[in-house]
């Protein structure tokens, strides 16, 4: 090597070239490379040592550094002991010397560097490692520097990220502990020496309008006055040395806390003091006196101060996530939780110089984040255990949480209160759930709080009352599927519903009179309307009234939501109770949708098209869609009227459907066209009144849709109109025998709907796809979409309906189902078509295979198979790319359906279908990295597996009573193993998803069938099983599903134990390279031979790891070294 002297210029030059704008990436590897080189040889460290100590750039440092960490952590055990103490001692010398001029990066390395060869060497072979680091603390020069080097040690040495092994893990971890009190210790007496030094200067505060004022509830808070009155000192000012050692300390008690279990060590003093300074972050006050003061003294600005209020929140909140509470801490906990409301209070007081909004506005938007987090903490781990002491008082903590939530300075930080307010409505839910007998006590203990909550929600979605601020929602940008608006507005309304489940009285009586409101608005524009040369007009002009009149169209969209949300409550138990309510509202909402159904509000002409007209339209919408909320409640009357025939009901049914089918037009917007078909569908599937289909109205919607020269809907509004038509003829009337289900007419009329629906596409031939062809091939490709998608809903709607209904299905669709099947073999090339036509018959097969019958059944399989040849599946998956692929998709699990059938009926099929997936399908897909087709293929092996496994298993009534001494008598062998060791295969291969689904499957297979426990499996792969598992454990490929693997190896050895331990694991230790005879033969005595599952996996865990250890351990040796 060159001299060091020259040596540091050439790499200093490196440096500089290395990071320069010009520098070409080729050259920069070269550098790397270059770098690597000199790093990887033995004594380079000696080299590095004097780099640090001779330059000053930062490159050069950080470079050297690395070197270090890289020959501590990976090459640490070939080092020779002399160098090792030569280290040990030289780089503390040198972090002592140049720590106050290291650039803070660099040194934060430094310590880091320091604190990896105490967590390989400490106590043992460095014996002063934590010693040295107490010293310093102690010492006032060094105080910031030990306190960086304690940090570091509580976050590498408690939960060590490097490879270590098991044992050292936990020798460190115990270690550690037997500390904590003497650091606990340390920690507190500096943050109360700083407070206590800087309090004397502000011990006499002049008067002012906020000191003293403890007010009554912190008396109830407080139990004793003193403390109360040292939370009401003021708060000291601190010079910038002060405030960073208490940042260090506080950033070092967080950390602690994170892995310290709660314990006496955390005593009263520590956590008053810590609160103490959580008030940094929530006096204003001191703030601006600091800023008056900051120009003439060294004084922290105001965000600083802040930042400590910060720190010491997180400290807090690091203790309150922890659930598992002692007994001795309860108390602790209790007084942490007076201290903090202390802080709340003081955040949300009104004084007049402040509203609680401007004084939220002015503190670090940090600590409100924190305290919110507390706020979340409280009420979901510890309401239940502290709501209980009578001395706590839970309500006036609402009422400050409430203040604390209303006057949030940003939208996300109202969310985040609201899901406080949705977590406490659940624990009351719950609470009055487990103790029905109390229901009233708790409800009048909380109820002015949560119609106070009610009330306020529900103006935070009002316009009248919140312009400014809803007016900065973005409702256009889909986050999650729904933009900002529909996110508060969803939030909000769960808060209205959880608290209308608690007092369903209240909540209704406090929201219809504002939905009213707002309706006579709406109601009102009819006077408006005048009509015009081109059409109707909406005759308001004034920019005010415009104004007015869209926040209110928005307000009545908002409410017409929170009415449908309230549906719920109404129907069940209570449908009796609250019929009144519950009429009211319906009849309000089917008076509201005729009306604008009739004056045709969405085809109206407005001083402000962009904004009225869509006001208008989605109030339409709204008013449907809160209308169809109510099915279920229609439902229940409807059960109820059969039995009185209320004239009542009739009416509210065909007025409605007035409603509904003025909109189903091509010429209405497809907002309002869907709603409207959304509530048909309900009242066809939920309502079902017997008299629907002999309203003129609903006739009217059938002539339309069968009407071959009517213009078709879009898709989605055809598909539902269709839908509901089908549904108004196939789904038997609730409350009525068969007798009277006058199933003859309905058939006649479902055959002649279903016939008009298909007409095109039955005119259909196979050679529609020949060169000769009528049609243009797009055409044909619009009339086959239109129609699958219609019948393909249809079917999946009755799939789940009684036989009857299926079954005069089928007879309608029977026609449609031969065409697609004479059709399939034309389209085989077209995959889109392909697909659609798979999507159906995959549908058929799920919901009408018993009344396709067994003939017509078997010869679509039989034609699928014959389609389905290794050349058509290798160019669906290989060439045709996703759409190719879903197709396989679809025909595989159209076999998943076959294969599940109960009885004897499809099982002559399952040679071909083995084979299908074992010779065709698998060996395409195996090597594929692709996903695609793999959980498909993998879900029909197992149901195959799963359902008939007696098709390899014959297990005879002798055998399973003389189990033991009788196997069972295996057949198919050929087809079993290959099936097994594909899932083998699978595990081998890097995607996560499709190893979790088969590793599921092979444990299912286990617990229903037994299946490790079978001779075959046994004998030739469970060690297999076990050795690939084990392998994907050390190698680290799927570690999110190590306890899913733990629990599967275990589940297989405890099939032969005997076996694991006496031959398995001494051959796996064997087989293992990288490691040398001691090391194994160290692994397999620390593998206990426990047999239950929580030590076994910890074991296989601990092997695991150790394993990994020693590898690496034996990796860093320098070439050449002997083993003893």
């Amino acid at each position: 090597m060159a001299s060091e002297e020259a040596s540091l210029r050439a790499l200093e030059s490196l440096m500089t070239e290395f990071f320069h704008d010009c520098t070409t990436n080729e050259r920069k590897r070269e550098i790397e490379e270059l770098l690597n080189n000199f790093a990887q040889q033995i004594g380079a460290w000696r080299f590095c040592l004097y780099f640090l100590s001779s330059t000053r750039n930062d490159y050069v440092m950080m470079y050297s550094l690395t070197v270090f960490e890289n020959l501590i952590n990976k090459m640490w055990l070939g080092v020779p002991s002399q160098d090792k103490m030569e280290i040990r001692s030289c780089l503390p010398k040198l972090l002592l010397a140049h720590h106050k001029t290291l650039p803070y990066f660099i040194r934060n390395k430094l310590c880091k560097v320091i604190v990896d060869i105490g967590r390989q060497d400490w106590p043992m072979f460095y014996h002063d490692f934590f010693t040295n680091i107490l010293q310093l603390i102690q010492s006032p020069v060094t105080t910031p520097l030990g306190l960086i080097m304690l940090k570091t040690t509580s976050e590498e040495l408690a939960c060590p990220r490097e490879d270590l092994s098991v044992a050292r893990k936990e020798e460190l971890r115990k270690l550690l502990l037997d500390q904590v009190q003497t650091v606990l210790g340390l920690l507190t007496g500096i943050l109360e020496t700083v407070w206590d030094k800087h309090s004397v200067t502000a011990a006499t505060p002049p008067p002012s309008p906020t000191s003293g004022d403890s007010g009554d509830l912190l008396s109830n808070l407080l139990q004793s006055p003193s403390s109360a009155k040292l939370l009401n000192q003021p708060i000291p000012i601190l010079d910038v040395e002060s405030e960073y050692i208490c940042s260090l300390a506080l950033e070092c008690l967080a950390h602690l806390f994170s892995w310290i279990p709660l314990s006496a060590s955390i005593t009263p003093s520590l956590l008053t003091t810590i609160f103490h300074f959580a008030r940094f972050g929530c006096d204003v006050r001191a703030r601006k006196m600091a800023s008056v003061n900051g120009s003439s003294q060294n004084c922290v600005s105001g965000q600083e101060r802040g930042r400590l209020g910060v720190l010491a929140m997180s400290c807090i909140n690091e203790l309150m996530s922890k659930n598992c509470v002692p007994m001795e801490f309860e108390e602790y906990l209790l007084r942490m939780f007076q201290q903090t409301f202390y802080l709340l209070q003081k955040i949300t007081k009104d004084n007049n110089a402040h509203t609680v909004k401007s004084r939220l506005e002015e503190l670090d938007e940090s600590y409100i984040e924190k305290f919110t987090d507390f706020l979340r903490l409280f009420v979901s781990v510890h309401l239940r255990r502290i709501e209980s002491y009578s001395q706590f008082p839970v309500v006036e903590f609402l009422t400050l949480l409430f203040k604390y939530t209303f006057h949030q300075p940003t939208h996300e930080g109202y969310f985040s209160c609201l899901d406080i307010w949705t977590l406490f409505l659940d624990y009351l839910t719950s609470k009055i759930k487990s103790r029905l007998g109390d229901k009233e006590a708790v409800l009048n203990r909380y109820e002015d709080a949560l119609v106070l909550l009610l009330t306020e929600v529900l103006n935070r979605i009002q316009f009248r009352y919140n312009q400014a601020q809803l007016e900065e929602l973005d409702d256009e940008i889909l986050d999650d599927d729904q933009t900002e608006w529909q996110r508060y507005l969803r939030q909000s309304l769960e808060v209205v519903a959880k608290v209308m489940e608690l007092l369903p009285t209240h909540a209704f009586s406090t929201l219809f009179p504002v939905l009213q409101d707002n309706l006579e608005v709406y109601l009102g524009l009819q006077q408006f309307i005048v009509t015009s040369g081109s059409g109707h007009r909406l005759n308001i002009t004034a920019e005010n009234d415009c104004r007015r009149l869209h926040c209110s169209l928005r307000d009545l969209s908002s409410l017409l939501q929170a009415v449908g949300r309230l549906a719920e409550y109404f129907i069940g138990d209570v449908f009796a109770v609250r019929f009144n309510d519950a009429l009211t509202v319906v009849e309000r909402l089917v008076k509201v949708t005729l009306y604008g159904s009739q004056i045709k509000l969405y085809n109206i002409e407005t001083a402000v098209p962009s904004v009225l007209k869509p006001d208008l339209i989605d109030v339409h919408a709204q008013s449907l869609a809160a209308l169809q909320a109510y099915s279920h409640w229609l439902a229940q009357y409807c059960s109820e009227a059969h039995r009185q025939n209320t004239q009542q009901f009739v009416t509210l049914i065909s007025t409605t459907m007035d409603a509904i089918t003025p909109l189903i037009s091509t010429k209405v917007q497809d907002k309002l066209l869907l709603s409207a078909c959304h509530l048909l569908v309900s009242l066809a599937t939920t309502v079902r009144p017997v008299f629907l289909i002999s309203i003129p109205a609903v006739q009217k919607v059938f002539n339309r849709i069968t009407d071959a020269s009517a213009q078709r809907l879009v898709n989605k509004a055809q598909v539902l109109v269709c839908r509901a038509l089908s549904n108004i003829l196939l789904l038997p009337w609730p409350n009525l025998p068969e007798n009277e289900q006058q199933w003859p007419v309905r058939s006649i009329n479902h055959a002649s709907l279903i016939s008009a629906l298909s007409r095109d596409y039955r005119n259909l031939k196979p050679s529609a796809v020949a060169p000769q062809r009528k049609m243009p091939l797009d055409d044909t490709k619009v009339i086959i979409h239109q129609t699958l998608s219609v019948l393909e809903d249809i079917v999946e709607n009755i799939s789940g309906e009684s036989t009857k209904s299926r079954q005069i299905c089928y007879q309608s669709l029977q026609e449609s189902v031969q065409v697609s099947l004479a059709l399939f073999p034309a389209f085989i090339h077209q995959s889109d078509v392909t697909d659609e036509m798979l999507s159906f018959f995959l549908t058929l097969f799920r919901g009408l295979r018993v009344q396709m019958g067994v003939p017509f059944t078997e010869q679509i399989i039989q034609t699928f198979l014959n389609m389905f040849t290794r050349e058509q599946l290798a160019e669906s998956i290989l060439h045709e790319g996703s759409t190719g692929c879903r197709v396989v998709e679809k025909f595989l699990k159209i076999l998943q359906v076959v294969v599940q059938e109960p009885g004897q009926v499809f099982k002559p099929f399952l040679p071909s279908i083995i084979a299908l997936c074992m010779e065709q399908v698998y060996p395409i897909i195996a090597e594929r990295p692709s996903p695609d087709v793999k959980a498909e293929l993998f879900e029909l092996l197992f149901r195959t597996l799963h359902h008939n496994w007696r098709y390899f298993f014959k297990s005879t009534v002798l055998a399973s009573v003389q189990r033991g001494i009788a196997e069972e008598q295996m057949e198919n062998e050929p087809q079993f193993s290959a099936i097994m060791q594909a899932f083998g295969q699978s595990f081998l291969q890097p995607d996560i998803h499709l190893f979790k689904q088969n590793l599921f499957y092979l444990e299912t297979l286990n617990t229903k069938q037994k299946l490790y426990h079978k001779k075959i499996f046994r004998t030739a792969m469970l060690f297999q099983f076990v050795n690939v598992l084990l392998q994907v454990l050390v190698h680290k490929s799927h570690d999110l599903l190590q306890e899913e693997i733990g629990i599967a190896i275990y589940n297989m050895a405890s099939v032969d134990f005997d076996g694991f331990f006496a031959a398995f694991l001494p051959e796996f230790l064997t087989s293992c390279d990288g490691v040398d005879a001691n090391q194994k033969s160290v692994l397999g005595r620390n593998f206990k031979m426990d047999r239950d599952l929580p030590s076994f996996t910890q074991n296989v865990h601990r092997l695991v790891n150790d394993l990994r250890y020693y590898r690496l351990c034996n990796d860093s040796l320098p070439p050449g070294t002997v083993k003893l």
